[in-house]
């Protein structure tokens, strides 16, 4: 019985003080996911030669090497540098990555046959998307070597939210032979290359405005003036969502680019949703986006556009700018089917800018509905990991921010896959990881840097102390601390006796000055008494009181003390309080004893007890937090009487 009440016990010393398991890194899991999706787009690509070329060649192993030297490097990078971050996040990107590189691969084979046939020369997409890629790796290992931290990015939220406006208004400032390209200003041509400011923009301005909701969240959080039944914000609370929309106006105006507007105003209403947890901000943004929208459908040509190709893409099939477009990536859905023509089987090249844009419909055509709903689920698990990292988090820009960047993506992909399947009016944003393009690469490649840097702080434990080292005490919160009187020692004045403390009882006062009794018999020792008077309250020298007759402050130090008048001619004894150090002046003895051969002070009259040179200190029990007490600086004004409680 009793080893195993001792077992029992030693059990319960483990599971109570014991830190609690470490949560595991789960490196290995995404290791393993890595090879899946590696072997998924190795299958893949021999598919699309097979079908394609009816054999198989060294190009191949040229961009399987290349895959797997690439997420082979960033495994390695989020192993060391952010070992606890989520083990699906990567494996899920890599997989996205590798199927659009797959099919930009197998949309340059069908262009290089035709071009063939044509006798044009042909430069593919592939290869430069691969070089896109480790650009764009090159970058994530930055930021996920630098960010080491990301609540570090609130010292930059000013900058990054400037930085952000300059990068998105650039385009329609610059000439349009530096910035237009199919009819929409928001690229930036350089010599030897281009690149779309806005997918930077978007992040920047995403770290700004979720610093800016967690410094004024309790603006948002009041309500204004209720209005059947339903609580208005204040006029004055909504300049970021009229801000951003002027900016959703301004980028339709200026660079005629709907679907930045659409994304940047969706990100800005989700934050402000999740930061106020109010619905109201819902109703007054889409109430807003639906006047913007109508506005601008009156007022700009390339708007009306869309909305007419969108209702019915057949009707303006051979206009300039119509629906040629939609409706060939809607009859590349159609001939997909369930379960689609088997990849490199058919035809998805006819549709314009199939790398790009409409790659989601080259992809649906191959792989067929159940193949494309299942690239879908691969980005809605992508979101959610995020999401949940974001919920995880401990502070509140890293939830803001983790949400922003997971919303981003999965609005991203809602966009532009609502525009190729007729769903909502088609815009100008790329897919991301699929599509063809420096800039969606670079950016998204950020992004997902960021959400496993957020997911890293979630998981990761927190910091243990040492076994050796001994936890620090747990002081009480200053509600909660004792506060004990503290009495002053009254202090030998020469020429008259210590002052006799007042009375702790309300409404009692002390005994009058009694008239001082000279001896010729000499001085007296210490503690001794004049003939025929005895003190009760003062034992002799040498002996204990009995617990019976414990003085006020031994039986209660934390409440008022009742003095103790001292016999004639003597001087009285100070009582102390347990725990309590007494200090003397420099170069005299101890209060309670005078030295032989001195004679006895004459007493002074009774009264408050004047403050000396030095305190008494009180010393800290080891159960107990030293707070300060100041109650003892009261007593020189506190009246004869007055409760000293």
């Amino acid at each position: 019985m009793t080893a195993a009440a001792g077992n029992q016990s030693a059990v319960g010393r483990q599971y109570t003080t014991n830190p609690p398991r470490e949560l595991p890194k789960r490196r290995g899991t995404e290791l393993m996911l890595l090879a899946l999706a590696a072997v998924v787009v190795t299958t893949a690509f021999v598919l699309v030669q097979i079908n394609q070329e009816q054999s198989l060649s060294w190009s191949i192993l040229w961009y399987g090497g290349a895959y797997l030297a690439i997420f082979s490097a960033a495994h390695v990078a989020v192993r060391f540098w952010a070992p606890y971050a989520d083990p699906l996040i990567l494996p899920c990107v890599a997989l996205l990555n590798g199927l659009g590189l797959v099919t930009i691969y197998r949309l340059d084979l069908a262009e290089a046959e035709r071009a063939r046939s044509l006798g044009q020369d042909f430069a593919g997409s592939a290869p430069r998307q691969v070089l896109f890629t480790v650009v764009a790796l090159a970058l994530f290992l930055a930021v996920l070597r630098i960010v080491k931290d990301h609540r570090t990015l609130t010292s930059y939220a000013y900058t990054a939210g400037l930085s952000g406006l300059i990068l998105l208004a650039l385009p329609a400032v610059l000439p349009a032979s530096l910035s237009e390209v199919n009819g929409a200003k928001v690229w930036l041509r350089l010599p030897g290359f281009s690149i779309q400011p806005g997918e930077f923009a978007k992040i920047l301005l995403m770290i700004f405005f979720a610093s800016f909701l967690v410094a004024k969240r309790d603006l948002f959080m009041t309500a204004g003036k209720r209005i059947l039944g339903v609580e208005l914000p204040r006029a004055r609370d909504l300049g970021p969502i009229i801000i951003a929309a002027v900016v959703c106006l301004g980028i339709l105006v200026f660079e005629r680019d709907l679907g930045t507007a659409l994304l940047f105003f969706g990100i800005t209403l989700m934050m402000l949703y999740v930061a106020t947890e109010r619905a109201i901000w819902v109703v007054v943004g889409l109430s807003m986006f639906l006047l913007g929208a109508f506005i601008a459908y009156q007022l700009f040509t390339h708007v009306q556009q869309r909305v007419t190709n969108w209702i019915d893409p057949l009707a303006t099939y051979d206009d300039p700018g119509g629906g040629y477009q939609i409706a060939q990536g809607l009859f590349g859905l159609g001939t997909g089917g369930v379960f689609g023509t088997g990849l490199g089987a058919g035809r998805p090249e006819m549709v314009p800018e199939a790398h790009t844009d409409f790659i989601s419909a080259a992809l649906g055509e191959e792989i067929g509905f159940v193949g494309l709903a299942a690239v879908l689920l691969v980005y809605l698990l992508l979101a959610m990991r995020g999401m949940r990292s974001a919920l995880a988090v401990r502070d509140t820009f890293g939830k803001l921010l983790g949400g922003g960047l997971s919303f981003a993506i999965i609005m991203q992909v809602f966009v532009i896959v609502g525009g190729v399947t007729k769903l909502i009016p088609m815009t100008g944003v790329t897919t991301p990881f699929l599509s063809a393009g420096g800039s969606s690469l670079l950016a998204n490649y950020i992004l997902v840097a960021l959400l496993l840097r957020i997911s890293d702080t979630a998981r990761r434990p927190q910091q243990q102390k040492p076994s050796g080292e001994a936890p620090p005490k747990q002081l009480a919160p200053i509600a909660e601390a004792h506060t004990v009187m503290v009495q002053r020692p009254p202090q030998p004045q020469a020429g008259a006796g210590p002052a006799a403390p007042a009375s702790a009882a309300a409404g009692q006062q002390a005994p009058g000055p009694q008239a001082p009794e000279r001896h010729s018999q000499g001085p007296q020792s210490p503690g001794s008494q004049p003939p025929g008077s005895q003190s009760p309250a003062q034992p002799s020298p040498g002996q204990q009181p009995s617990p019976g007759q414990q003085s006020p402050a031994q039986a209660s130090p934390g409440k008022a003390q009742h003095p103790v008048t001292p016999p004639q001619g003597q001087a009285p004894v100070p009582q102390q309080a347990p725990n309590r150090a007494t200090h003397s002046e420099p170069g005299q003895g101890k209060p309670q004893e005078q030295a032989a051969g001195s004679a006895p002070e004459q007493p002074k009259e009774a009264g408050p007890a004047q403050p000396g040179p030095q305190q008494a200190e009180r010393s800290t029990p080891t159960d107990e937090p030293a707070w300060p007490t100041e109650e003892s600086t009261d007593e020189p004004n506190r009246p004869k009487g007055d409760d000293a409680t």
